[in-house]
């Protein structure tokens, strides 16, 4: 007679309190890491809203203030486009490409149904300043005359020092191209792309020959791989012939290939946004 044994599975232990409790603590150490890196990624303090000068890194003198918010407050008053000019202490750890967009967005510069709105940003600490241009002035001021703008008017004064003589060059410069007089900087934008830097000549090379280099190491590989291998004779005898070490084999081998920146940010003194947003479009620079 055959007897036959069950063996039953040996239940897991329960986990003791102490385990339990290192199991609790460590959960809710993750969880406090998760919102504290949550608090880290939030939002950004924005300036409120004051007036077409933000000078919250104490800039500009009143009277280059006073000058720069004359200009821009007669073009508003002529083409209804809203241009604020804002320096910030710090960009809070945050690249000033999403800062700019961010304040545009709080501020709601420009009109909401033409988005004509303009910002110009300066962060002294980290050296950079943008021009963060609303939807509906893409087609005027566009990233090329941005950029033509900070590189010729406003960084070159930054470097020396004029902080207030480049922020007005620059705001003299964006008020032009919207006015409608941008023949002399779409003539720099020009020659700029038609001019390449030897810094910009040396990287294409050096692309070039990283591209060449990966082509033939990949070509010499496949072409060894093809030389090896055993080959039967016409007696019935079989040899192994050695790997090729030219670029190919008798079979053929070659190179070859195919043909081929919203909250509602109102700001004080009556002075406010009027719902405008921002896309991205515009031009960051440094010194």
């Amino acid at each position: 007679m055959l007897n036959l044994t069950v063996e039953r599975p040996t239940p897991h232990p329960r986990p003791s309190p102490y385990r339990r409790g290192v199991l609790w603590r460590v959960s809710a150490f993750l969880l406090f890491l998760l919102a504290t890196g949550y608090a880290l990624a939030a939002d950004p303090s924005y300036p409120a809203l004051t007036g077409r000068i933000v000078d919250g890194a104490k800039l500009i003198a009143p009277e280059a203030r006073q000058r720069i918010e004359a200009k821009i407050k007669a073009h508003e008053d002529k083409a209804g486009d809203q241009l604020v000019v804002a320096t910030v202490p710090s960009l809070q750890d945050i690249g000033i490409e999403d800062f700019a967009n961010g304040l545009f967005r709080f501020w709601k510069l420009g009109e909401k149904p033409r988005n004509n709105g303009v910002l110009f940003i300066v962060a002294p600490n980290e050296r950079k300043v943008r021009i963060e241009v609303g939807y509906g002035l893409e087609g005027a001021l566009t990233d090329a005359l941005s950029k033509i703008i900070i590189t010729t008017a406003v960084a070159p004064k930054f470097k020396t020092g004029d902080f207030a003589g480049g922020i007005e060059g620059g705001v003299d410069a964006i008020l032009t191209i919207l006015s409608g007089d941008a023949e002399e900087w779409q003539r720099r934008a020009l020659v700029r792309n038609d001019e390449s830097s030897p810094a910009e000549t040396l990287a294409v090379i050096l692309v070039m020959v990283f591209i060449f280099i990966l082509v033939v190491s990949f070509m010499r590989s496949l072409s060894q791989a093809r030389g090896a291998g055993r080959h039967r004779l016409r007696d019935g005898r079989w040899i192994t012939l050695p790997q090729s070490s030219g670029w190919g084999t008798g079979s053929g081998s070659s190179w070859g290939g195919g043909g081929g920146w919203s909250s509602g940010g109102g700001g004080g003194g009556g002075f406010s946004g009027g719902g405008g947003s921002s896309g991205g479009g515009g031009a960051s620079g440094d010194w």
